[in-house]
């Protein structure tokens, strides 16, 4: 029985631009992960106090967003709905939740935030997380509940869940929207050049000198990145994959990414990156896309890309054979071999 847990989604490969104008970077540990902030041609003192606000937002989003300490809404949130309570919601979780429920919708149920409780069963919402095996009972009742974002109510600034089962937990969303938070930021602070990572989960703001940011994907088996490509300005990238928190039990791997639709965690699949063009949401949809088509499997993930209109992107089956959409071929360049 073997612990293994990797933060790592995406390794990003900062090109050396042929301007001298200045790059600061900064890092940090927010959301479970390493966060990684580039800003190209501005000052140090105010690229470090511009860094210094995103980080410090990134930590109360944390903080807000917690599905299971105590002091953030999301907690609070829980606690009301296991209630059968209505509660207050701040405008900005109230943002989040109705775009969660529309990606919800779109995918079929397969990205679904309201499962906290079956990610809480096998082990997922502790910091340091043990090998477990949850009773099949107790994910058979989870599942008969069949929480759903579609449960929620939102009314201004109340909400209520129709189904007391629903637990929130934005572990596969609150990354992503916050590359929006710090996108937003960054263009009214009308800086040009900045490539923020959480994780993994990457948004460029115009490039790096005389040249587009340049990001790697990392290997879901190995160091190293197993692609390269530009982000331009205002695209974003995500990956989910089976190699970031997973535990392994009797010679079988188990990872953080639960299939709703039997409470048990995906299987047959290693990782799975998706690029979004620029649009609202990019930062979100980055993190939230991916997980369906891990969850669709190495058969179905096309299908489910086109419900969710995801044109770029590539699956790493559980043999470590890559498969890629026609957009995501054009802006790729392989560095292993795809067999």
């Amino acid at each position: 029985m073997r612990l293994v847990r990797n933060v790592l989604l995406l390794l990003f490969l900062l090109l050396a631009g042929c301007s001298r104008e200045p790059l600061y970077q900064s890092q940090s540990y927010v959301f479970g992960t390493l966060v990684d902030i580039s800003i190209y041609g501005e000052s140090d003192e105010r690229a470090q106090q511009i860094s210094g606000h995103i980080q410090q937002e990134f930590q109360r989003l944390h903080d807000n967003l917690h599905a299971w300490k105590p002091g953030g809404e999301l907690f609070r949130l829980n606690a009301a709905f296991a209630a059968g309570q209505s509660t207050t919601i701040s405008p900005q979780v109230a943002d989040i939740l109705k775009h969660a429920t529309k990606v919800s919708q779109e995918s079929d149920g397969l990205f679904n935030p309201a499962i906290g409780g079956l990610i809480a069963l096998w082990g997922f919402q502790r910091d340091e997380f043990t090998p477990v095996s949850p009773d099949p009972k107790q994910i058979a009742v989870l599942i008969k509940a069949n929480p759903s974002m579609t449960d929620l109510e939102i009314d201004g600034t109340s909400i209520r869940s129709r189904n007391p089962a629903v637990k929130l937990d934005l572990g596969g969303y609150a990354k992503g929207y916050a590359l929006d938070v710090a996108a937003d930021y960054l263009h009214e602070q009308k800086v040009k050049n900045a490539l923020i990572n959480i994780g993994g989960n990457i948004i460029a703001i115009g490039q790096h000198g005389d040249h587009p940011w340049h990001v790697g994907i990392q290997h879901p088996r190995h160091a190293g990145a197993m692609a390269t490509l530009d982000l331009p300005d205002g695209w974003a990238i995500g990956t989910s994959g089976d190699y970031q928190r997973y535990f392994e039990l009797n010679g079988k791997r188990y990872c953080h990414i639960i299939d709703p639709r039997s409470g048990f965690p995906a299987e047959g699949v290693q990782a799975v990156t998706v690029l979004i063009p620029p649009q609202q949401h990019a930062g979100a949809l980055s993190d939230a896309d991916s997980k369906p088509l891990f969850i669709s499997g190495s058969v179905h993930w096309r299908e489910a890309a086109q419900k969710l209109g995801v044109q770029y992107a590539m699956l790493i089956d559980k043999n470590g054979a890559i498969q890629l959409t026609p957009g995501m071929r054009q802006k790729i360049k392989l560095e292993v071999d795809g067999h």
